[in-house]
Parts: structure tokens; C-alpha cells; sequence
């Protein structure tokens, strides 16, 4: 990542002098209470990190997304050495944004820490309780009923049953989960069927728009079509993000399939015309598929 850490900043004194590493370093401190030491170091005003010092919840917020991006990309790949590197740099994200919470009086790392514990124990009544969970999916239900009880305690403040959706969401995750939550009320289509037509439907709206040369009505009906289709994957119990994510791996592979063959015929993607790179997707494709 791109973060000013002590090991990637050639000008490591400017952010971390040596003396406060010596300071830190031998305090006979647990890990945890080590990483929450140097957070507090970098973001003093007295000599902290300029870099650190300027940093808000918001300029930060991109950074922690993009973390947890790395985490998911990294058991993927099943690098677990690069998976350790990317949880210490998501916790890092968390350590951050409770030192600025704690600088504003807001509240401190340990509350975090508390408010996750007692979550935990309240959604989990089968293990920490005499509540009876027989299988994974009676467990799942008895987990959103909790969900939906905390979410009514806080019906004050927005009633909604889509209340506390992070807007920051992938568009993708977000409108599936919006749409889970309608169903929830049964709003919702009673079988596949009808989100297949929902999807023509749209599909057909999309074409129209088209032929209209409207780019802000094309706009909104791409927007429709791709809402219909996360529908879909809900209702046949998919994950609309992993799928398409998924989708993304194998597109770059096979294109990465067609570089490499044109490579071995001494030619390059810029200068193949569309039919030659058409049959040489064909085959990467049938090649996979045997």
C-alpha cells in the first residue's frame, strides 16, 4: 500500500526518529498495544508524521476499502503469507481510525473492540446462551431476526426497512442487498421465471433507449437491467459480486490467453485484426473447457 510506513519512507526519521522506535521497540507491551503506540506516535503533532498528522475520516476511508479489496483478492489467490500482510494492513485501517475518533472524544480502539464483542454475543445466543441452533441455515435466520431487531431499536432515526445500507457499498452488493431487503416484506418476485422476464424487459428498454441516441436514458436503463440481474443471482442464491468477480478473473485470463498465442506467432494484440483475435479467444476458450 501506499502508506508512509516506517520501512518505506526513505526519509524514515522525518516520521518515525529513531529514539521513539527505541522507546516503543522495548517496552514490553503485546502486539496489539505495540501497533496502537505507534499510531499514536505518528499522528502526534509534536514531531508525528506530516503525511499522518493531516489525515481525516474521510481522506482515509478510501484507503481502508481498498484494504479490505486486498484481503478479498488475496485469499483468492491463496497467498496466505500476502494475506497476513494485507490483515495487518486492514487492521491497521481500524487502529487509525480510532486514534482520530479518540483525538475528537469520540471513542477509543477498546470501544470498538467491546461493541463487536457484545455484538458477537448477542447474535450467537445458540453458543454463548440456552438458545438452540440445529443447523447453519436455522442459525442464519436466527442471526437476521437479531439483525432486524437492533435495526428496529434504532427505527428513530430512519424507520426504513433499507435503513443503515452504507451508500459506500459496490454498486453491485448494494443493490442486492436493497433488494434482500425488500423481499424481506414480500416485495419481491414469486419465482425465477418472472426475474428472467423482468430481465427481457429491461433488456428491451435498454435497446429502445438506444435507438433513441439518449445517453441519459441509456444511462438509467443499463442502471435497471444491472439492478434485474443482481435480482437474479439473489434469487438463485448467488452472490452477484463473487460472480462477476469471478466473471473479471476469466475474462483477463483467456485475453491473457490470446496475447500470449499471438506472441508465439510474433505479433501483438495492436496489430491483429478483430477476426484473428476472435478465433484465437475460441480456442483459448475450448482449450480451457477440455
Amino acid at each position: 500500500m501506499r502508506w508512509m510506513m516506517m520501512t518505506d519512507n526513505p526519509d524514515t526519521a522525518a516520521c518515525f526518529p529513531y529514539r521513539d522506535r527505541e522507546a516503543i521497540d522495548s517496552k514490553p507491551v503485546g502486539a496489539l498495544d505495540r501497533l496502537l503506540a505507534i499510531m499514536d506516535r505518528l499522528r502526534d503533532p509534536d514531531g508525528g508524521c506530516p503525511w499522518d498528522i493531516e489525515q481525516t475520516f474521510r481522506t482515509i476511508a478510501p484507503y481502508t476499502i481498498e484494504e479490505a479489496y486486498e484481503v478479498a483478492d488475496a485469499i483468492e489467490r491463496e497467498d496466505m503469507a500476502e494475506l497476513k500482510d494485507e490483515l495487518g494492513d486492514l487492521l491497521f485501517q481500524v487502529v487509525f481510525h480510532s486514534q482520530m475518533a479518540q483525538e475528537e472524544g469520540l471513542f477509543r480502539f477498546e470501544d470498538v473492540a467491546d461493541a463487536i464483542s457484545e455484538k458477537m454475543l448477542r447474535r450467537h445466543p445458540h453458543v454463548f446462551s440456552d438458545a438452540d441452533a440445529r443447523d447453519a441455515q436455522s442459525q442464519i435466520s436466527a442471526w437476521e431476526a437479531q439483525k432486524a431487531e437492533e435495526r428496529a431499536a434504532k427505527a428513530d432515526k430512519d424507520p426504513s426497512v433499507l435503513a443503515n445500507l452504507p451508500v459506500a457499498l459496490p454498486a453491485l452488493l448494494r443493490a442486492e442487498k436493497l433488494s434482500k431487503r425488500a423481499a424481506r416484506v414480500g416485495f419481491d418476485w414469486p419465482d425465477i421465471d418472472q426475474v428472467l422476464d423482468k430481465i427481457e424487459e429491461e433488456l428491451t428498454e435498454v435497446r429502445e433507449a438506444i435507438a433513441e441516441d439518449d445517453p441519459a436514458h441509456i444511462h438509467e436503463e443499463i442502471g435497471d437491467l444491472l439492478f434485474a440481474v443482481s435480482n437474479l443471482a439473489r434469487k438463485l442464491q448467488l452472490d452477484p459480486e463473487t460472480a462477476l468477480r469471478d466473471a473479471n478473473a476469466k475474462f483477463e485470463r483467456r485475453f491473457r490467453g490470446v496475447e500470449a498465442r499471438l506472441t508465439r506467432e510474433g505479433e501483438s494484440v495492436q496489430e491483429a485484426d478483430l477476426e484473428t483475435m476472435e478465433a484465437l479467444w475460441l480456442a483459448v476458450k475450448t482449450e480451457e473447457r477440455s
